[in-house]
């Protein structure tokens, strides 16, 4: 199974239509089978999920609201921000869980609960709390997924987290999900080679106030297995941190990972 996670920045910037054909491209190129895209986009007509599952015979669902917001852009009045999963597979069901927040508008995390081949498969797809002065939030909210992963994966099926989490991976927050092996962190399983930044100062339109999530990868691809079995073996893991077409499609890298179930 190829799994993909992706923040792909909303209809931030002038060149949005633009960057959305190179993240098209991009999920041509690379063929997953389960994607999690956060910061994506939704009207009443239409979502940015079902726009780029369409071309690939892939299922979708929306979900939110989600980090950041509010969102005040000119001319995207009524264009929702949330949280999206795609898969190769049938999506059975889907619901939203309610984070930790002290905001008055409170972030979900989206569920999809998917017909892999070998059973049922839970994905897991969230954005986690940014803003410093609200760390205890953000800490509260890798908890709890932490705790969801592991009540998912009580039902006898795996659990695919996918997102952006705003933290590197020698922070508590990640500790917080990683430290006792409750999830697995599939670019440490699959030995690959450097630090994986997802967030690069380098980038032109880098947000360089994020100095806590400047130059670190805070995109993750974890994993749990049902109690008792193995964990996933993970072949690959990677960063597609190339431009499309001369245009970066977003202010992150995605993370693609090759696991086998």
């Amino acid at each position: 199974m190829r799994a993909m996670t992706w923040n792909v920045w909303w209809r931030f910037g002038d060149e949005w239509m633009e960057r959305q054909i190179g993240i098209a491209a991009t999920l041509a190129t690379h063929r997953p089978d389960i994607v999690g895209l956060q910061e994506t986009w939704a009207t009443r007509e239409s979502s940015q999920a079902a726009v780029l599952a369409a071309p690939l015979g892939m299922h979708s669902v929306f979900g939110g609201p989600s980090l950041p917001h509010p969102i005040e852009e000119p001319g995207h009045d009524g264009v929702g921000l949330g949280l999206a999963i795609l898969s190769r597979w049938p999506i059975r069901h889907a619901w939203t869980h309610r984070l930790p927040s002290s905001r008055d508008q409170v972030p979900v995390a989206l569920i999809a609960a998917v017909d892999h081949p070998t059973g049922r498969l839970h994905v897991v797809c969230v954005c986690a709390e940014h803003h410093a002065h609200l760390a205890e939030d953000h800490l509260a909210q890798t908890r709890e997924l932490a705790a969801l992963a592991t009540d998912l994966s009580a039902l006898g099926d795996p659990v695919l987290l996918l997102g952006d989490l705003n933290a590197g991976p020698d922070t508590p927050e990640i500790a917080a999900l990683t430290g006792d092996g409750t999830v697995t962190d599939a670019w440490t399983a699959s030995g690959a080679d450097g630090d994986g930044v997802t967030l690069s100062a380098a980038l032109p339109m880098a947000p360089l106030g994020a100095t806590k999530q400047l130059n670190r990868r805070i995109d993750y691809i974890l994993f749990r297995a049902p109690d008792g079995t193995k964990p996933p073996k993970v072949h690959t893991a990677t960063v597609l941190d190339q431009p499309v077409g001369g245009l970066y499609p977003s202010d992150h890298f995605a993370v693609v990972a090759d696991l086998e179930l």
